[in-house]
């Protein structure tokens, strides 16, 4: 997609500590008479301690001298400073898109062209985030500031309103969504698909990081706006863009550049559905419990009820990082990385638990018997281990491709999986009768790569039928769920 929609120049970095750098996205337009000062101050700004630079500049289409200074700039530094050309003005946005492909930074900062922001602020942007208590930081220059250039009355009241508005759709309460400085997790930001060209950017990231529950903090920063005549590029026009930029995306829940994570997040607005996962696999829990692929925390917050102790496990960091935050309030509940298929990731909880959980998991992994032997191991003699499993191999298509699924189970098949593995199989229990046939024709006859979120979000609101009625309907269900004991 990049190759189609830029021309490239890029000077490639040779650092190999790629991870512990900050990655600063420059987008410019025309600015030959602020480009070369500002590169200067942003390679002279303070990091934090043990965090290097790598200067992303992206020239969207400049008519005037900006590119021949960047690329001086970069051949100045070699390592650190890397560039890129748009064949033609693109929009703010666009040039975004452009440096965050080319990011290989911990931490990411947007900072314009211009010199009305200082890099100077840059520590304190990033604190949150290397404490560990943010996912993304919006510098604003309207909260308390150590100074800020007075400047035009009409720009400030349309951009407090677009400001609210778009607090209203994210259901924030920001002080400066229009803000260039705004820094995030690299892998975040990557994650998330970003459609605007222009200055529709700001509120589509807003809303869009808002969903998917990242951890957002505010900072205040120093501002020295510039007048027109100075060169300030946003219009009366751009306003209007951004208002549909708010609206559109506001209605929209377009969160993720991978499939799979976009139909685990879809699961996030079926709760009744959750529940009744949870409530099937409850009566067999200990105080003592090992989540395996928590995901997204759909079926942890219930589970982690009344526990003494529960850890959550995912090998995906995004998952893991918005796990942290929507389990932060539960002093007994654990996140950590847990690869089924590491035997290593394990040992920490030898023979410590008296559950392991498994939910939609199993299906994902070639070896399922070491999988199995892996998740035998953290049980105490005695300790259950709880699978669920996707049912019926004729079943297997398009949604389970997107997902990542080996394999859908057969009773039998499972069973001797677990035996075979140690574990003693006490009972297979059949959940959820009543989506196949929505499954097989989204996935078998309709090849779809996606769920419905309004299919799913009617679903869930009859639930309450449906799992009364599940047991008596005539055919086989969508997965089966394993009880299995480890020997004592």
């Amino acid at each position: 997609m990049l190759a189609r929609e830029v021309a490239l120049e890029v000077q490639a970095p040779t650092s190999t500590n790629l991870d512990r750098r900050i990655s600063i996205l420059i987008p410019v337009f025309n600015e030959e008479e602020y480009i070369g000062a500002i590169l200067e101050r942003v390679l002279a700004a303070p990091l934090p301690a043990g965090y290097g630079h790598q200067i992303i500049i992206v020239d969207d289409g400049s008519t005037d001298a900006s590119f021949d200074l960047i690329q001086e700039f970069c051949k100045a530094h070699p390592g650190i400073a890397q560039c890129a050309r748009h064949d033609r003005n693109r929009g703010k946005g666009a040039a975004i898109r452009t440096a965050l492909a080319l990011a290989q930074g911990e931490y990411c900062i947007v900072q314009d062209s211009d010199l009305e922001y200082n890099p100077q602020d840059y520590e304190a942007m990033f604190q949150p985030l290397t404490d560990g208590v943010a996912d993304v930081v919006y510098g604003s220059r309207f909260a308390s500031s150590t100074r800020r250039r007075v400047l035009y009355f009409w720009h400030e009241v349309a951009n407090r309103f677009l400001t609210t508005l778009c607090n209203v759709a994210a259901d924030l309460n920001l002080t400066d969504v229009e803000t260039c400085y705004k820094a995030f997790r690299t892998p975040l930001l990557k994650s998330i698909p970003l459609r605007s060209d222009r200055f529709g950017f700001d509120p589509e990231i807003t809303i869009k990081v808002s969903k998917r529950q990242a951890r957002i903090y505010e900072v205040p920063i120093t501002y020295e706006g510039r007048t027109y005549d100075e060169g300030k590029k946003i219009g009366i026009l751009d306003a209007f863009a951004v208002l549909g930029a708010i609206l559109r995306y506001w209605i929209t829940s377009d969160l993720y550049t991978e499939s799979g994570a976009e139909i685990l997040d879809a699961f996030a607005v079926a709760p009744r559905f959750n529940a009744w996962m949870a409530g099937v696999i409850e009566p067999f829990l200990g105080q003592r419990v090992l989540e395996i692929g928590a995901g997204m925390g759909n079926l942890t917050r219930h589970l982690a009820r009344r526990r003494k102790r529960y850890v959550a496990t995912d090998i995906d960091q995004e998952h893991l990082s918005r796990l942290a935050a929507r389990l932060r309030h539960l002093v007994h509940v654990e996140v950590r990385t847990c690869n089924l298929t590491v035997a290593g990731d394990f040992a920490p909880m030898r023979d410590a638990m008296e559950t392991v959980v498994c939910l939609n998991v199993l299906e994902h992994v070639e070896d399922d018997l070491a999988a199995l032997r892996n998740m035998a191991s953290a049980l105490e003699g005695g300790g259950r281990v709880i699978v669920l499993v996707p049912h019926g191999q004729n079943l297997f298509g398009s949604l389970d491709v997107v997902l990542g699924h080996v394999r859908r189970y057969s009773h039998q098949q499972l069973r001797e999986s677990l035996e075979r593995a140690g574990l003693q199989c006490e009972q297979i229990l059949d959940f959820n009768r009543v989506s196949r046939p929505a499954w097989y024709m989204n996935s078998r006859v309709l090849k779809r790569s996606r769920i419905s979120r309004f299919q799913l979000h009617m679903f869930d609101r009859t639930v309450w039928l449906w799992r009364r009625l599940d047991r008596w309907l005539p055919w086989p269900p969508t997965s089966i769920i394993a009880i299995a004991r480890k020997p004592r």
